[in-house]
């Protein structure tokens, strides 16, 4: 029989995805058969499983951790936001349906049941499946219908460790005042606690933890410094993209209102001669930047709107004009063309809308999801490109007779000016070395050295020691229930 842990924050942002990656390696080190498991995720940074869906990425990290490639039933439900209200509902990996946050919060208590099925699967023959929650359980006004924290908890049978983060401050008062807020039932299905992201000397907290245990009668696992190699592990979100300050090439990011999919610039950014710039909303694109890399988005037409508004087109063009390189990913490859023709209203009212031209190739947006992982070569080199394809809408046009990826076969991409502007569908095409290698030297980088799945396995291994280190893990598997 199977045992399973959750994984509860006393607040948003607190770690617990780090967390949960971190015990899945230090488990798995163990020598225990581990599973991650997150009901309910929201993010547009999704990653393509196994069996032909999508998750959010940060499961698919730790499925990596725990020694396993990503499968739908990790992350059963994901949202995948559209608009400030509204998002995309990703059920077991295919899409269930468009809604505004009002209308799901009615609709939500019919998905505990599939998320429940997909929890049972993904146990079945484990000796253990840690759980991850979203934000807190402390928000009672959501615990009606809620399917990502205690009432997943609850129709699962499953404990819950509650984490606070003290690097926010008042840690004390996050995890004491959860309990005195949680009706009883709640209350008492937290077994435990532990404190994260301290800086600076654990004993010092002692009192502290003294104190937790005092008022709300759990035992403490532990107090966990700061992790300091959490950067090189792919972000969660994008604005936890670290790079080197002052690298010799440049390649500057307009952060896109719905920006999604940025996992391309994990790699970049972890090269040591290259420094990844994330533009926000009101900033020019740089001018002294050798790449404008124009990112995937959940919403290609509203976001191409929100980029000619913050005056990035006009940078854009002095950038080419100067000798500047582009590169469009997905999204970022469809603003490239002429036009984008949404007919059917996939993305709001149906509407044509002009590009930003300096592709000829025009998009026209179709119900159908391509979800596929996959293998290109990379025509200027012959290397070997793995990563893959998220996307709505087909590209047409005379620039597709210039592709610079053979993927699975078939011709990707388009290009223009002799390659100074390239786009193309395939998403993650970094974390292939050679490619990295030879895409930079273009760009005038020094030859690359490093290893991206080397450098990721490494830090994974890092952060099960440092767990190790610094949480009871004996205690947190004597705490697990059986499921």
């Amino acid at each position: 029989m199977a045992k399973a842990i959750m994984i509860q924050g006393a607040g948003s942002n607190v770690g617990k995805s780090m967390v949960v990656a971190g015990l899945a390696r230090a488990y798995l080190r163990r020598g225990l058969s581990v599973a991650p498991f997150k009901p309910q995720n929201m993010s547009n940074n999704a990653a393509v499983t196994i069996d032909g869906g999508e998750i959010g990425r940060a499961q698919a990290l730790q499925a990596r951790a725990a020694g396993l490639e990503p499968v739908v039933d990790m992350n059963p439900v994901l949202l995948k936001p559209e608009s400030d209200v509204g998002a995309q509902v990703i059920l077991q990996g295919q899409r269930w349906g468009t809604l505004k946050a009002r209308d799901y919060a009615k609709v939500k208590h019919q998905l505990l049941g599939p998320a429940v099925e997909s929890f049972q699967r993904l146990a079945a023959g484990r000796d253990l499946v840690i759980v991850e929650g979203a934000g807190s359980p402390a928000e009672v006004n959501l615990r009606q219908g809620d399917i990502a924290n205690m009432g997943f908890a609850e129709a699962a049978g499953v404990p819950v460790v509650l984490v606070g983060d003290i690097d926010r401050g008042g840690v004390i008062a996050q995890v004491v005042g959860t309990q005195v807020i949680l009706p009883d039932d709640d209350r008492k299905r937290i077994c435990a606690f532990a404190i994260n992201k301290f800086r600076g000397d654990p004993s010092l907290f002692d009192e502290g933890l003294l104190a937790i245990t005092a008022a709300t009668g759990w035992p403490s696992l532990g107090v966990i410094p700061w992790f300091a190699d959490a950067w090189r592990l792919p972000a969660e979100d994008v604005m936890d993209i670290a790079s080197t300050k002052g690298g010799r090439i440049k390649i500057a990011v307009p952060r896109l209102s719905r920006i999604a999919n940025f996992d391309d610039l994990d790699p970049l950014a972890a090269e040591l001669d290259i420094s990844v710039e994330i533009i926000e909303q009101g900033r020019p694109l740089p001018g002294n930047a050798d790449l404008v890399l124009i990112p995937g988005t959940k919403s290609t037409i509203a976001d191409l709107a929100y980029f000619r508004a913050q005056g990035w087109d006009t940078d854009l063009h002095a950038h080419i004009r100067r000798g500047g390189h582009v590169l469009g990913i997905c999204g970022g490859y469809q603003m490239l063309g002429t036009s984008i023709d949404d007919p059917d209203g996939i993305e709001g009212p149906p509407t044509q809308v002009a590009g930003l031209g300096y592709l000829d190739i025009a998009t026209q947006m179709k119900p159908e999801k391509r979800l596929a992982r996959s293998k290109a070569t990379y025509l200027p080199t012959g290397d070997v490109v793995s990563g893959y394809e998220i996307h709505i809408g087909q590209t047409t046009g005379p620039d597709c007779s210039h592709p610079w990826l053979d993927l699975d076969g078939r011709a990707e991409g388009a290009m223009a000016r002799g390659g100074q502007i390239k786009g193309c569908y395939l998403h993650g095409l970094f974390s292939s070395d050679a490619f990295r290698r030879s895409y930079l030297a273009e760009l005038g980088a020094p030859v690359a050295t490093s290893t991206y799945d080397e450098t990721v396995e490494a830090t994974l291994d890092a952060l099960a020691d440092h767990l190790e280190a610094h949480m009871d893990l004996d205690l947190l598997l004597q705490l697990a229930g059986d499921v």
